[in-house]
This record gives C-alpha cells, sequence and structure tokens, in this order.
C-alpha cells in the first residue's frame, strides 16, 4: 500500500480505532497502557461522542448523560471507578445522585407518584409501602438479580469460558431466566402488577417493552443501581472524556479529531489498513470499530466483496435501537424556587410500556419522558438562581425520515413546547416562562454531530435471543472478517455509558491477546 502526497498520520500501527465515542476511547486507551501503537480516528473535533457538553449562555449542558451505573463509591467501586481510579489513574470526579428515580404516571385511571431510594432494602420496602403484599417478589427478583450478577462475575474469571457443571450447580437461577423477558419472571414470581410498574421505572433507559426486554440484562441494571447508586461527573461528560484522552497521550498513544474513515481494507479476510477522507492510507491489521456494524460492513468495509453473507445475514437479524430528542432549558429560577426538589423524574402516561414504545414511532410527542434537574445532584452547575432542566424522549428512526427541511425547524419546536407542557402537568411547577436558554437535539442533531447512524444513540434492541448472554456466549465466534472488532453501545455488552465503556475494555483485551500470539509466532 503506498503512502498517499497528502500522507498526515504515520502510515503503519499495530491497531487503529474508529470513533472516540465511549467504547472508543476505552479500547484507545486500554491498547495504549498496554505499550500497543495505537491509533484513535475520530470524525468530529471531540472526544466522547454524545457522551459530551454544550454551553448556551450562561449554562453548560450536559449531552446525554442522566446518570451513569457500575461507577459507585470508593468503599464500593464499580467496574467504571475501578477503570478510571484503578486502572487509568484518572483525575476525574463524580457525585452520587440524591435519589434513584420519582416514577410519575399521568394517565387518571393509572395514576403514580412514586420517590425510590437507592439501597435493595430501599427499593424492597418501598414498594412494599406503595403495594401492601408484593415484598416476598421483590425480595426474590433481587436475589435471582445477585446470583446474575454472581454469574457474571464468574464469566470475566473465566475469560468468557465457564464450566457447564459450576453454572449448573452455583447459578441455577441465571440459566432459568437467561432467556425470559422482565415480564415473564416478574409473572412467574407473582409480583403484583403495580408492583412491577414501579420497579420497572427504569425501563427507559434501555428502551424496549418489558415484554420483550431481556430479564438478565435488566436486573443486572436494577441491581447496580440499587446497590451503589447513580453516579454523574461534575464537569459533565466532556470532563472524563477529555481525561481519558490526556491518558491515552500519556500512555504513548494518538488521537486524530476532524478525521473520518472512509475505507477499511481488507484483502482475503483480513483487515489490512484503513483510508480516511484526507487521502492518510494507514496500515494495520487490527481495527476496532466504534461505529456500528451496520454502516460497518454496509459503508465502510473496501471492497464489499470481502464482506460475508454471515455478517449482512447477523446484522439485518437484529433490530436497531432508538434515537433520542432533548430538550434543554437553562432556566432564570433556581430549582427550588420553581419546587422541583428532585434530580431524575420519569415521567409516563402510563406503565403500559408496549403502548409507550409505539409512541416513539409517531411524531407526536410520545408518552414517555426522563427528565434530570442537574443543580439537584451539582448546585453549582450553573450560576446562583438558575437552574438546568434537560427532557428526554426517544424515537424510531423511521419516524423521522419523512421529514422536510422546510418543516424541521416547527416541528421540533412543537414538540419541545408538548414535552415542557407534559413537564409542568406533572410536576406542578412552571419553566416555560423562566426560559432564559434553550437548545433541543433532534435524531439529525445526533446523526450530524456524532455521525450516529440513523442518530441511534442506542445500540441493537435487547431481546432475549440477542442480549448480553448469547452474544458474550458468541464471543470469538462473531468475528466474521479477521482484525476486526466492534466496541461501544453496538457490541457484546449492550448499549448504556457503562456497558459501552466496558465493552471498550473487552474490545482492547480480545485484540491485545491475538496481537500477543501473533508476536509469540514471529
Amino acid at each position: 500500500m503506498s503512502e498517499s502526497n497528502k500522507q498526515k498520520i504515520e502510515d503503519s500501527y499495530d491497531v487503529v480505532v474508529i470513533g472516540a465515542g465511549n467504547g472508543g476511547l476505552t479500547a484507545t486507551a486500554t491498547l495504549a497502557q498496554k505499550g500497543i501503537k495505537v491509533l484513535c480516528l475520530e470524525q468530529h473535533n471531540l472526544p466522547g461522542g454524545v457522551a459530551s457538553s454544550f454551553v448556551r449562555g450562561r449554562f453548560e449542558f450536559e449531552t446525554s448523560l442522566h446518570e451513569l451505573a457500575s461507577y459507585g463509591p470508593p468503599s464500593k467501586k464499580g467496574s467504571i471507578r475501578r477503570l478510571f481510579d484503578d486502572k487509568l489513574k484518572m483525575d476525574t470526579e463524580f457525585v452520587q445522585v440524591p435519589e434513584a428515580f420519582r416514577l410519575i404516571t399521568t394517565d387518571p385511571e393509572d395514576k403514580m407518584d412514586v420517590s425510590m431510594s437507592f439501597g435493595v432494602e430501599d427499593f424492597i420496602n418501598t414498594i412494599e409501602k406503595e403495594v401492601p403484599g408484593s415484598k416476598k417478589s421483590v425480595e426474590n427478583f433481587f436475589k435471582i438479580a445477585k446470583e446474575i450478577d454472581a454469574a457474571f462475575a464468574y464469566f470475566g474469571k473465566t475469560q468468557g469460558k465457564p464450566d457447564q457443571g459450576v453454572l449448573i450447580k452455583e447459578f441455577p437461577n441465571f440459566l432459568k431466566t437467561a432467556a425470559y423477558s422482565v415480564t415473564d419472571v416478574e409473572n412467574a414470581l407473582d409480583m403484583p402488577e403495580r408492583a412491577q410498574k414501579i420497579l420497572n421505572g427504569y425501563w427507559a433507559y434501555l428502551g424496549l417493552p418489558m415484554s420483550r426486554m431481556n430479564f438478565t440484562l435488566y436486573a443486572v441494571m436494577v441491581l447496580g443501581f440499587a446497590q451503589i447508586g447513580g453516579w454523574i461527573p461534575i464537569n459533565r461528560s466532556h470532563g472524563y472524556t477529555t481525561a481519558i484522552d490526556v491518558k491515552i497521550r500519556e500512555f504513548g498513544g494518538r488521537i486524530e479529531y476532524n478525521t473520518t474513515v472512509d475505507k477499511i481494507l481488507v484483502e482475503g479476510g483480513q483487515v489490512v489498513g484503513i483510508e480516511t477522507s484526507k487521502g492518510d492510507k494507514i496500515k494495520t491489521n487490527y481495527v476496532i470499530s466504534n461505529a456500528s456494524p451496520t454502516l460497518t460492513y454496509c459503508k465502510l468495509i473496501y471492497p464489499q466483496s470481502e464482506v460475508p453473507e454471515k455478517a449482512f445475514k447477523e446484522i439485518n437479524a437484529r433490530i436497531h435501537g432508538l434515537t433520542g430528542f432533548v430538550v434543554y432549558a437553562g432556566l432564570d429560577k433556581s430549582a427550588e424556587e420553581l419546587g422541583l426538589h428532585d434530580y431524575g423524574y420519569f415521567i409516563m402516561n402510563n406503565m403500559d410500556t408496549e403502548g409507550i414504545y409505539d409512541s416513539w414511532s409517531k411524531l407526536q410527542a410520545p408518552n414517555g419522558l426522563a427528565c434530570t434537574i442537574l443543580n439537584n445532584a451539582v448546585p453549582d452547575c450553573s450560576p446562583p438562581g438558575t437552574c438546568i432542566l434537560d427532557i428526554t424522549t426517544l424515537f424510531q428512526p423511521e419516524a423521522w425520515k419523512d421529514v422536510k427541511p422546510e418543516d424541521y425547524v416547527e416541528l421540533k419546536t412543537k414538540l419541545a413546547e408538548d414535552l415542557m407542557i407534559k413537564f409542568e402537568e406533572a410536576t406542578g411547577s412552571s419553566v416555560r416562562d423562566h426560559i432564559e436558554e434553550i437548545e433541543i437535539s433532534t435524531p439529525a442533531t445526533f446523526a450530524r454531530y456524532a455521525h450516529l447512524f440513523k442518530g441511534i444513540f442506542y445500540g441493537y434492541e435487547p431481546e432475549s435471543w440477542d442480549s448480553i448472554v448469547p452474544r458474550l456466549m458468541n464471543m470469538g465466534k462473531d468475528i466474521h472478517i479477521k482484525g476486526l472488532e466492534f466496541a461501544g453501545g453496538f457490541g457484546r455488552r449492550l448499549h448504556g455509558y457503562s456497558s459501552a465503556m466496558n465493552d471498550g475494555v473487552l474490545a482492547a483485551q480480545l485484540t491485545l491477546g491475538r496481537i500477543m500470539k501473533e508476536r509469540e509466532k514471529a
């Protein structure tokens, strides 16, 4: 492969990482720390993808994070805190959000207003208070969740090669529930319907109706939040993503921004290099793509004849997850003055998750919102006498495909106002009269700035046949082009900030193992 006359980057690397989102950053940092010659190429001018921030007037807004799972306090570190503090030795500061969530349903026939505190016992007792007689079933939910968590720890110790006999003997409920939905298992536990609705408050974080949501994945997420809380970076997501950038450079790795990868060059089923939109051609036998497999296989692999039929079948069998619509409002009154005392609000018409999911397919104000008041976790995140409100809802990407440019601004403005009205009606607060700054992100925004495929910031939908257990069990068999790995929300650990970062570490470890084997042979 001859060097281009426009070559600006050294022409050979052990590994090239495409994309500096959560998964791409942790993959790059992990490899650089191990002494691997690694290059990360990012089309945007900032790290993080949607893990970022932006400034409007007096306010710095968090782009997408509501709370980070798997972080935890110093006394009970989760996987992300261990990664940041112990492995990467990063200088970042996080704070625990004050409560698990406040769930408000507005349907007169299904009205609820329940505030949940962190702590497994608090979860159990609060639900028992709201739904007398539910305690045993909720206790059993957490008992199974703890067994699943222990099973995943065992998976880690065995490097993804568990002994089937050990699984059957020590983790029987993990095996029994792995193929079932949340609804299936909660019904089998004889959990009252109203208790299910409260316990399922976190469902929008994964974006799938509970009748299709894999129980294993949801149970571990709820357990993680209940045990070690939800956490956010004091300096927004941009604070920790830039800190990872600093560490990558300290370790000897390299990141180039404003650089789009146009092609992953493949010969005879083996990665041989990449080509950028600037004309750079870089030799490498290993690529970790932080882009979706759909985009990677359909657009980046060159020539397309090198993509095996099995890879196309795999991506076509999967269902793309959801994209987002976010209203960011800087308000000229404090949260206390506005009567907004909670950090996180889940506001739903009701807890018919099938119906809410269907509402995300229509261009109207959806029936489910996830909202935060950042000042109730980080009091000085905006000037005194002000506060920051984030209202997030979800859409299926196809809902936006026929929007015309001339209708776009009017549509997003109307949707934003409708969402703010829903928030006001649910909380009894008046926020529209106190808007100092407002910004609106749509699927088109995420597609434009982060180059997300169809604006999707979730990965593939986590149905039981394609959830975390089958993906991890299929590890190694899912390599369709030698030298190509994936990292991030579309990967084996599925979507969500923590999952994407852990998936980046996993992709790096697998790639490192293959490099070491090649070097041993040489």
